[in-house]
């Protein structure tokens, strides 16, 4: 069993910015195997099956400074520890399209691990997919917050597909 984690912003508003593309990986898997999303733990959430393993796939929908709380209502649900656990995210420390697994580590700063790792601790996997960091001295949250580039949204299908290669193999 996976227990796939997109972390994200809910809201209409926070579609193509940097800071969904774990909302993204999640979306791509889903569109893939047609899998209709339920509302229940603060969360968007569906399951499939792949290679004959059960798959759960989760989009909090608490904001991403909050996304522990949600995930942590879903686990303790259905009774299930972090070790099943990959969490997609967005990573300021890769340049634009470098993807990178990871286990356990520290959170570099990111508030949606910070959330999560309040709840269950730091020991759970991560799908790093990097964004960069702005190129001037912009600050952080608004860089995040902003759409992709038109020559990111062009290469954005290419690094998702990569990404959700990497979770099936993960």
């Amino acid at each position: 069993m996976k227990i796939i984690v997109g972390l994200g912003n809910p809201g209409d508003q926070y579609i193509m910015t940097r800071h969904n593309v774990g909302f993204m990986v999640v979306d791509v898997i889903a569109a893939a195997h047609r899998i209709v999303f339920k509302k229940k733990f603060q969360a968007l959430w569906g399951e499939t099956t792949l290679n004959g393993q059960s798959i759960f796939m989760i989009k909090p929908q608490t904001f991403m400074n909050l996304s522990g709380d949600s995930l942590i209502q879903f686990l303790s649900f259905y009774k299930w520890k972090s070790e099943n656990l990959i969490v997609c995210h967005d990573e300021l420390d890769l340049k634009f399209g470098d993807i990178r697994v990871k286990n356990g580590g520290g959170l570099a700063g990111h508030n949606g691990l910070k959330s999560i790792a309040t709840h269950i601790g730091q020991d759970f996997k991560r799908l790093r997919i990097g964004i960069g960091r702005p190129q001037t001295q912009q600050e952080v949250s608004s860089y995040v917050l902003s759409p992709f580039s038109k020559d990111e949204q062009n290469d954005l299908p290419d690094v998702l597909r990569k990404a959700v290669e990497l979770i099936v193999n993960f």
